[in-house]
């Protein structure tokens, strides 16, 4: 079965998954809150003042929650549930869309059954959580923004499988498609669906009527022999989507899938550069954003590192595979990504200037990697199991190889992303917090 890369757990991506933390925002000229009330596991969405998440209660349960974006303060909580989602996905993060009226409308699946429906996808008002419609669900990879409307992909775990275009102030079905497709971008007139099929595409759809604009066959970017089961990543700057598909070996011929990233033209589909044969590292920014890559070589040697720029492809930085230390390490990096840092927990480590490729002295340099390099998966109850909570990152003093004493600090834009000058992340410990502190709008390393 297919399943997007939600938790990096590839041996290709030499950098194992990771359930770790931020920390506290507490730069006093920004506002910022945290909210300790919630056990966030799930990516966070916001929209009109809203923001929500998917959190685990002390019994394995889940819920949808939904927080004022100025103060953190939980608005509303209700029982939620996965249905047919696939553990390498993630747990599933409600769908938040802005209604036609300026109010927030949050779409999530509920444990309600009923008969051969497994689920039932409730819409409730962002602000005050007052149901506005339901949907009964057999299967589904979990509900989507798309544009002014909601995307789902439903009945995944049937041959009748297919994609809905729902308005979200009533649920009515707009338009649908056959088949599975992931969201991977969207404006307020147009989406492009990564269509999970045996020849995927992006494919680019007007979003009032469902008219096709444009297709584009994944082989054209990367090349013959993509397989999606290891997992794949897109981004969106400007007017190019990035996407990144992983290595997949098959367990019965020892094939290697065809991977690496590209980048296409959202107007129009059109191709604008290719990397193939790179895996990306983690952590590192989106895509679409800041990607950094690995090469590998046809037999499976990595090279050095790499950070690309995502409009042109061009490498802006690199560190040749000499320098890379032996083992023992995790990536680190700090603010402005300007530098590779090589993290040996309790242990002097080693640092480079991205731009020209030189060592630098490691006893003030700092960066951002993961708290937590053994995660446990998530005990959830009801569910398959092998889901993570989503990753996140926390600052480390690279000379000794510990946590920096900066419990204030927030994560840096590339790993948070921003929206509408908030920035959103989770501590190890699950709870949310943010800082609007005036960052573009931008993807972070989960979207």
């Amino acid at each position: 079965m297919l399943r997007p890369l939600a938790i990096p757990a590839l041996a290709l991506a030499v950098l194992a998954v990771a359930g770790c933390s931020g920390s506290d925002a507490a730069t006093a000229e920004f506002p910022t809150w945290q909210n300790t009330e919630v056990n966030a596991v799930s990516r966070m969405a916001s929209a009109g003042g809203v923001v929500t998440t998917t959190s685990m209660k002390t019994d394995g349960s889940l819920e949808t929650v939904a927080l004022d974006q100025k103060t953190g303060k939980k608005l509303w909580q209700y029982p939620a549930t996965m249905a047919g989602r696939l553990p390498g996905m993630g747990v599933s993060a409600p769908a938040i869309v802005q209604g036609a009226g300026g109010d927030p409308v949050v779409v999530a699946l509920d444990p309600q059954k009923k008969d051969r429906w497994n689920a039932t996808l409730i819409a409730r008002d962002g602000r005050t959580g007052q149901q506005k419609w339901i949907r009964p669900v057999h299967s589904t990879f979990g509900p989507q923004r798309c544009g002014p409307y909601v995307c789902l992909s439903e009945h995944t775990a049937l041959s009748g499988a297919r994609v809905v275009v729902l308005d979200p102030a009533s649920g009515k079905t707009l338009w649908k498609l056959p088949g599975i497709a992931e969201v991977e971008w969207s404006d307020p007139t147009r989406v492009l669906l990564l269509r999970l099929a045996a020849n995927p595409m992006i494919e680019a759809y007007e979003l009032k009527t469902g008219k096709l604009l444009w297709q584009q066959p994944l082989e054209q970017a990367l090349g013959p022999g993509i397989d999606m089961s290891g997992g794949w990543a897109f981004g969106a700057t400007g007017d190019n989507l990035t996407g990144y598909i992983a290595p997949y070996t098959d367990p019965r011929t020892k094939q290697v899938s065809t991977f690496g990233l590209f980048s296409m033209r959202i107007s129009d589909g059109g191709i604008n550069w290719m990397r193939p044969s790179v895996v990306r590292v983690y952590p590192s920014g989106n895509p679409g954003y800041a990607p950094v890559v690995r090469p590998v070589d046809l037999q499976g040697a990595y090279g050095g590192f790499a950070r690309l720029d995502a409009d042109s492809g061009r490498v802006v930085g690199q560190i040749t595979t000499a320098q890379v230390p032996g083992s023992g390490w995790w990536l680190a990096f700090p603010d402005r990504m300007d530098k590779l840092g090589f993290l040996k927990h309790n242990t002097k480590g080693t640092a480079y200037d991205l731009a020209s490729g030189k060592s630098l002295p490691v006893e003030d340099e700092t960066g951002w990697s993961f708290c937590v390099t053994d995660p446990k998966p998530l005990a959830l109850r009801g569910q398959a199991q092998g889901f993570y909570s989503v990753a996140a990152v926390c600052e480390y003093d690279l000379a000794a190889g510990k946590r920096t004493a900066r419990p204030g600090a927030a994560p840096p834009p590339w790993f948070t992303g921003g929206q509408d000058g908030w920035r959103l992340w989770r501590d190890e410990k699950g709870a949310v917090h943010a800082i609007n502190d005036g960052t573009p709008t931008a993807p972070g390393m989960y979207g």
